[in-house]
């Protein structure tokens, strides 16, 4: 083995520069190995778009949020877009990229991304080509690993966030509506409304009940709380079946996007309770800036151990986390299902017992 790519793909999230760093460092410094760096994702790889990384390309991106290379959620090489003139229409292209490999003597691939970089790296493996996938997300969505790199990050401005409208909610005597990321996962919502201090946490996994909210806005009011603070995840659903979600088509595929349920909570809150809400989405603030210490750890030890993975010739395999002892499994074993907090978990039940309402 002479010659290795690496892509980054899906959303950025922090660490993927700490990620690659460790990949370029570990193959030219331990193994002596070309890199090949493919930009915007698929997408560089089917245009024959790439960079050739030396040691002095990742140099001082170990902080740095982002990607050097470039990223996309929407090339899917499998259902590729073109345009003809006026239309659109999707094809397979995924011949091409197993091409374009073969021509720049590409004898394996990294992957990093989240559970649709993966799912596209599974249908390569099973084309015949050999990659090693490392997981990022700042939903943590991942199966089979502990942790993704991203994550803490994301759920630390998700805390610094609750920290600063403790401040005005108080000030102002006011309930404050944190909405966060996570899609159909409550990771950021939990764990940053434990270490946030929430009065209310909403998650995916519990569907809620307006009036048990209002409820405990009202139970703190009552008890000389002037304020309160609820924490949600975009992708919760109300006991009656309710999500703010729109569907778009990207890819010439239907797909559901979040975003919203903060003001239709704050709204029906304030119209309950009477008590001035309002509202605060963080959005992709929860993407930017420098990966925390965690983040800059794990997304190093995943990209050193994913180069000693692909030089045992191990393809198909995705590192994971486990018992924080870094390990991998089938690619196609962590895609079959997205984690999800367990409702009767250890993170719900350390919320309820320190008085935080799951909104149920």
């Amino acid at each position: 083995m002479k010659r290795i790519g690496v892509l980054t793909g899906g959303g950025d999230c922090p660490g993927l520069n700490a990620a690659l760093r460790a990949i370029v460092k570990t193959a030219i410094v331990k193994y002596d190995f070309e890199v090949i760096g493919f930009k915007d994702g698929f997408r560089g790889l089917l245009k024959n778009e790439y960079v050739r990384l030396e040691l002095k390309d990742v140099s001082g991106i170990l902080d740095k949020g982002g990607t050097i290379l470039g990223t996309t959620n929407n090339d899917d090489p499998f259902n590729f877009r073109l345009s003809k003139g006026n239309k659109k229409e999707y094809v397979d292209m995924s011949h091409k990229i197993i091409d374009n490999l073969s021509i720049l003597k590409v004898d394996a691939l990294i992957c990093v991304g989240g559970d649709g970089t993966m799912t596209i790296a599974d249908k390569f493996c099973k084309m015949g080509v050999n990659i090693i996938g490392v997981p990022k997300t700042i939903d943590n969505d991942l199966d089979k690993t502990e942790n993704t790199f991203g994550f803490m990050t994301a759920v630390n401005t998700a805390t610094e966030a609750l920290d600063k409208l403790h401040t005005t909610a108080d000030s102002h005597h006011r309930i404050m509506v944190l909405e966060v990321m996570g899609r159909d996962s409550g990771w950021i919502a939990i764990e940053a409304g434990i270490a946030g201090g929430a009065d209310v946490i909403i998650i995916p996994e519990i569907p809620y009940d307006i009036n048990r909210i209002c409820q405990k806005v009202l139970d703190r009011k009552n008890s000389g709380k002037n304020f309160s603070i609820v924490i949600v995840a975009e992708g919760s659903v109300s006991v009656n079946g309710e999500k703010v979600s729109r569907t778009v088509k990207e890819g010439g595929e239907i797909k559901t996007k979040y975003g919203g349920i903060s003001s239709r909570i704050a709204q029906q809150i304030e119209e309950i309770t009477g008590i001035e809400t309002r509202v605060t989405v963080l959005g992709y603030l929860q993407r930017g800036g420098r990966p925390v210490t965690y983040d800059r750890v794990i997304s190093t030890r995943f990209g050193v151990a994913a180069v000693d993975l692909l030089k045992q010739g191990r393809f198909g395999e995705m590192m994971v986390l486990k018992c924080n002892s870094i390990s991998s499994v089938k690619i196609e074993d962590a895609i079959k299902n997205i984690k999800k907090v367990d409702p009767e978990g250890e993170f719900v039940n350390i919320a309820r017992s320190i008085g935080v309402s799951m909104g149920d």
